[in-house]
């Protein structure tokens, strides 16, 4: 594609040891790493909010990402961009039940029941290993971190069958954070009695087939419609949230829950 080809000579001309953009000359794949991330995001970001025109300058976004990383791999003689699109294509085609000459699978349970041994087998070989948890990138959101090792040791049978274990386990690491506060102990611990409180509700996301970090992407955006129309209300009597007592703003607040339901 001639588009495809204008982009990748325009990030090597951004990446030019001698006509280059400085800044652009100056950048690694540590320094690359927050703002490929930040990319990924306002792509989610624009698929919540249904924004087509969006999504389509984040891809594009996204995409730069991708091509400015294989350009500095290029430069050292790692890979290519070519080689990242026929690595991407050859694991597409030997995993995807309609590529030519693959299997078909009567449901999504055994499509990923045969795409889990494979997708082992890949990691064991990137790892040297074969642990069921290896690879699963530190850098992830913690939520989804905790759902992918959760869904890694469900693969091999680590897993509750049953819906009510995990509710249990909820309110049983909730009742063992209340002691630690109840108790005033020391931060670490009460630290890790609310990750596991958290690590708890990300299992019961995965038990539900939900994605625990767009669930609360969604609340964020609820907490904020709402919030905002306590300023509304409060600016109408003249005052600024910092002026006003808790039980006023949390009157409005159930009014404004009302109204928005």
């Amino acid at each position: 594609m001639k588009d495809m080809q204008r982009l990748l000579e325009a990030v090597a001309a951004l990446r030019d040891a001698r006509t280059g953009c400085l800044r652009d000359r100056q950048q690694d794949f540590h320094s690359m790493a927050p703002h490929t991330v930040e990319e990924a995001y306002e792509v989610a970001d624009a698929i919540e909010r249904r924004d087509m025109q969006a999504l389509r300058d984040e891809l594009g976004d996204l995409l730069l990402q991708v091509v400015f990383h294989a350009r500095m791999a290029e430069e050292q003689g790692i890979f290519a961009f070519a080689d990242v699109v026929q690595t991407t294509t050859d694991k597409l085609l030997t995993r995807c039940p309609h590529a030519p000459g693959n299997a078909t699978f009567a449901d999504r349970h055994a499509q990923k029941q045969d795409w889990e041994p494979c997708k082992t087998e890949e990691r064991g070989q990137k790892s040297g290993n074969n642990g069921v948890l290896d690879g699963v990138p530190t850098g992830l959101p913690g939520l989804t971190r905790a759902v992918k090792l959760q869904q890694r040791a469900a693969s091999v049978g680590f897993d509750w069958p049953e819906m009510a274990p995990v509710l249990a386990k909820i309110r049983e690491e909730i009742s063992e954070l209340e002691t630690e506060i109840a108790c005033a102990a020391p931060h670490t611990r009460i630290l890790d009695e609310l990750g596991d409180v958290l690590f708890a509700v990300a299992n019961l996301a995965r038990k539900l087939d939900a994605d625990p970090e767009q669930a609360l992407r969604g609340t964020n955006r609820k907490f904020e419609r709402r919030f905002a129309g306590v300023e509304t209300e409060l600016a109408k009597r003249g005052k600024y949230p910092a002026e006003a007592t808790l039980e006023e703003m949390d009157a409005i607040w159930e009014q404004v829950k009302h109204d928005q339901t």
